[in-house]
């Protein structure tokens, strides 16, 4: 269709890009610089799609598969839909035999891609098939090499795309690259994703930020649209201030005005200026083509005519030429596959707002009708169209089928949004606001912007239209959304008791409810509290002949026990079934074993952790439960922390950290083996920001041991720095916390540093009080952890009364207990302190030195080192000396690392124990072999870990 020109001479659209060539030479080269993810922002109407199309039409581009998918603003419940689109021609690129077997499950999604191979067997379980549905786009993109994928107005995406082009984005394949676009004021949760991500180190990445025009580039845009005529600069001021410089309003202003003439735009006012654009483009056609525009903004999704002839009520011979006529005046573009739909959305909105209300209710609901009678039903565009229409029992029924499909489909978010919306419904029935209450809590836990679901069920609480037997199921869904936000957690164990005397008439939620509350590492609670509740969980599920009741209480309460130390808890392991009758049954008994897994790394029996992750994530991925295997990553990064397994741990616990973020049980865990990590390396302002987020900021709604084990972990850094009075102010408010909670099975991180801190301030009494209710805690309590850590703590108090002794025998123990754990860190902190104690052994020195480098706590074995230059002593590396040509050696790393961070060379010199012109001669070996003109250089793209 030629849309080039219209009337008057006035361009339906530049032929020339005004304005962007900035953002198009980086856009280019941004796709051209595979592996690459871009991030195109800007409002709508500002030119998005017009810059990819420039860009997709460069020589650069030439050759290379483009796969585009474009999100719908009314789409019906698909999760990954917009992906699966943009794959649909990815047969057209794949050479034979180039896929895997694992690509086999998008068989079923991509009939066109013959290529593919069998679809495998169905496992049965949603979370299941979304995880192996992710690895088969995953090796499809892989196997189109040198791919780049396009998804437009991601704003609109649903829950499970945005999650699949986070966790593609963040480590895409080797050639791949991805552009995503959207509008900055429409980001769900203020994020273009849904959630944060980073990517990869070597993953070239940008973000384009498309500004409205200025004045300049208006008069320009204006100069090729008008063709001859001349733009004057008064003209051009005139028109931006009425247009905002956004130049879709630019273009259907001037098809309005048909020329240059400033008068005629000071009868336009803003925000009209486009509708009365749109009015005078309608006003010329006949009344059936003005029908068929109406229809088209109505139904608000590209139609084809047979569609748009149904609910404009058209016979078909008079739909046609009709919809010719709205062709070829641009109000109406064709898409593919004969669909026909307005050019932006802004137009759109202009046609549909000209509608006379009793009108627009009139056609929504033949869209409603019509819509219907089709197969299968669209039942989000019925449930809108009924809403607008005012058809409260159809909008109610559509409504919640709708909300009923996203659930099973995996579109939380797009299930609990409909909910809300109905339930906002003041015509609702009390019976359906009592329906519609207990599938909107039970649902409001998954999907984004939890913040706003919360809010939503408050209100819902306060609705007279919820009968009692309700409110506490829906109050029970308020508390388990809240403690796992950020700052919710104190209130939600208020709203969560507050349930279960709401739910004494329905034993199942109640229990449910309680066994919640006995959870002894949700919040600041005493453990007398947690004792209680498990007493009572214990009591009912003593007396419970369901298999699964049981197996679901069991796997919280043996887990909460092991926490606390308590020898009964291997006892109680015993009860947990060997084997399973049920794939629920198999997720809870998976669960069982990863919070086992999780409190025997808590405790100290770090080989039994490591027995219990397998056994779990096996469990897990054998009945499809990959939410349980993505918990036990987490777990599984703290342990490698405790066991010093360092390698990689960074980059894994940061992308954990991403695709975990809102869930704070696990965020909070990898933010403490970040910021421990940091402490290790010297890298105060990181550690200082994460343990702020795993606890320390605000331990009240906080998980307590990760809380206690943050503020250990500040006690250390701030003894390290020579800051005292700030390590005793952080050594008090965490042992407030211990002593508040009163688990002491939870103090291994804590004690030791804490009584260091005391001595060093002269504050011995605390220290021993503090060392003293720790002994007395342990006396019944399984806990290698916090005995270890007892013994390391009395070895300092001892050294610090000048009892070298009885220092070097406790040091001895705890060194000893260390290593049996096997926990290489603590054991070698403990060890330098016993070198401190015993006469100069620099061979030892030199070796402790290689094993925190081994590790990777680079500040620790720089302070080894540092020993030995002031005391003289010379020991080689028992490695010898390499010459590492223009690879980074690894003191250039932690200076390449550091500098990264932004510090001074006084600083990397402070934290790296070398003096500042070492420092200076490192850093300049670093930007020269890393090809960096300036540390900005560096601090914008950081060398990989």
């Amino acid at each position: 269709m030629r849309t080039e020109r219209l009337r008057a001479g006035v361009r339906t659209s530049s032929p020339i890009l005004v304005g962007r060539e900035a953002e198009l030479h980086t856009l280019v080269s941004a796709v051209t610089a595979a592996p690459a993810v871009i991030l195109l922002e800007g409002e709508a109407g500002v030119g998005k799609t017009r810059l990819v199309t420039e860009m997709l039409r460069s020589q650069e581009l030439a050759g290379r598969a483009v796969l585009v998918g474009q999100c719908q603003q009314l789409r019906e419940p698909f999760p990954y839909g917009v992906l699966l689109d943009a794959l649909r021609t990815a047969g057209d690129h794949l050479s034979p035999g180039t896929l895997g077997p694992e690509t086999g499950a998008l068989r079923p999604y991509l009939p066109e891609v013959t290529a593919l191979p069998p679809a495998p067997e169905p496992l049965g379980d949603p979370r299941a098939e979304r995880h192996r549905l992710f690895r088969a786009i995953r090796a499809l993109l892989r196997a189109l090499d040198g791919a780049l994928l396009v998804v437009e107005d991601v704003h609109w995406a649903d829950d499970g795309s945005r999650e699949l082009l986070r966790l593609l984005m963040a480590d895409p394949p080797p050639s791949l690259a991805v552009l995503i676009t959207y509008r900055g004021e429409e980001r769900p949760g203020g994020l273009p994703l849904g959630g944060a991500f980073r990517p990869a180190p070597g993953v070239a990445s940008a973000l384009i930020h498309l500004d409205p025009l200025g004045t300049d580039e208006v008069r320009r845009l204006a100069c090729v649209l008008l063709g001859e005529q001349p733009v004057s600069l008064e003209f051009a001021v005139k028109l931006h201030e009425r247009t905002a410089g956004i130049p879709f309003v630019v273009e259907e202003t001037l098809r309005t005005v048909h020329t240059a003439d400033d008068e005629l735009l000071d009868e336009l006012e803003v925000p009209v200026l486009l509708r009365e654009a749109m009015a005078q483009r309608l006003a010329g056609l006949p009344l059936p083509a003005r029908r068929l525009a109406d229809a088209a903004a109505v139904l608000g999704v590209p139609a084809d005519v047979e569609l748009l002839a149904e609910v404009a009520a058209l016979l078909p011979e008079r739909a046609v030429p009709a919809l010719a006529r709205l062709a070829d005046g641009a109000v109406l573009l064709e898409q593919d596959g004969g669909r026909y739909d307005f050019r932006h959305t802004l137009a759109r909105q202009a046609v549909y707002r000209s509608v006379a209300g009793p009108d627009r209710r009139a056609l929504h609901l033949r869209c409603v009708r019509v819509l219907s009678r089709r197969e299968p039903k669209p039942l989000l565009a019925l449930a809108e169209h009924s809403r607008l229409a005012g058809a409260v029992t159809e909008w109610v029924h559509y409504g919640e089928a709708a909300a009923d499909r996203a659930a099973e489909v995996g579109d939380p978010a797009t299930a609990t949004r409909l909910l809300r919306r109905l339930l906002d419904e003041p015509a609702l029935a009390r019976h359906d606001v009592d329906r519609l209450a207990v599938k909107f809590s039970q649902g409001a836990s998954n999907g984004l912007a939890q913040h706003e679901v919360a809010a939503a069920l408050e209100r819902l609480l306060s609705d007279h239209r919820l009968s009692e037997s309700c409110r506490g199921e829906v109050r029970l869904g308020l508390g388990m959304l809240l403690i796992r936000q950020y700052g919710g957690i104190a209130a939600g164990r208020m709203e969560i008791a507050q349930a279960c005397d709401e739910l004494a008439e329905r034993p199942a939620l109640a229990l449910k409810a309680k066994s919640v509350l006995a959870l002894p590492f949700v919040g600041s609670a005493s453990v007398a509290e947690h004792l209680r509740w498990m007493a009572e969980v214990d009591t009912e599920v003593a007396a419970s002949t369901d298999r699964l009741v049981r197996t679901t209480m069991l796997a919280s309460t043996t887990g909460s026990r092991l926490h606390l130390g308590d020898p009964v808890a291997w006892a109680q392991i015993d009860q947990l079934p060997a084997t399973v009758g049920s794939p629920a049954e198999q997720r809870q008994l998976a669960r069982a074993h990863c919070n086992l897994a999780d409190a025997c790394a808590w405790t100290g029996h770090f080989d039994r952790a490591q027995g219990f992750l397998r056994s779990g994530i096996q469990l897990a991925a054998d009945c499809g439960a990959p939410f349980v295997v993505g918990t036990a990553r987490a777990t599984q990064a703290h342990l490698d922390w405790l066991t010093g397994e360092w390698t990689g741990l960074e980059e894994r616990c940061t992308r954990l950290l991403d695709e975990y973020r809102d869930l704070v049980p696990v965020a909070g865990e990898l933010s403490l083996v970040l910021g421990s990590l940091a402490v290790a390396r010297g890298e105060w302002d990181s550690a200082t920001a994460r343990f702020a987020e795993a606890g320390v900021g605000d331990p009240d709604n906080a998980i307590a041991p990760v809380a206690l084990a943050a503020f250990g972990g500040t006690v250390r850094m701030l003894l390290a720095r020579d800051q005292i009075a700030e390590a005793i102010g952080a050594a008090d408010r965490g042992l407030a916390l211990l002593r508040q909670k009163n688990v002491w099975s939870w103090a291994g991180e804590l004690v030791p540093p804490a009584v260091d801190a005391y001595c060093r301030a002269g504050r011995q009494r605390a220290a021993a009080e503090a060392l003293d209710q720790l002994h007395r805690a342990l006396t019944d309590r399984d806990a290698p952890h916090a005995r270890a850590a007892l013994a390391e703590a009395a070895g300092i108090l001892a050294q610090h009364q000048s009892s070298p002794a009885a220092a070097v025998e406790r040091l001895d123990d705890a060194r000893r207990r260390y290593e049996r754990l096997p926990a290489p860190y603590p054991a070698a902190l403990v060890t330098e302190r016993l070198l401190g104690l015993r006469p100069d052994d620099p061979e030892r020195y030199a070796a402790l030195a290689e094993e925190f480098e081994r590790l990777g706590a680079a500040r620790d074995g720089a302070r080894c080192r540092h020993v030995l230059r002031v005391g003289g002593a010379v020991t080689p590396s028992r490695r010898g000396r390499r010459g590492y040509g223009n690879e980074l050696s690894p003191r250039e790393r932690d200076v390449a690392r550091l500098v990264a961070a932004g510090r001074t060379n006084r600083e990397i010199a402070e934290v790296l124990f070398l003096s500042r012109r070492t420092v200076e001669q490192h850093v300049a070996g670093v930007l020269r072999k890393l090809g960096a003109r300036s540390r900005a250089e560096l601090h914008e793209n950081p060398p990989d870990a």
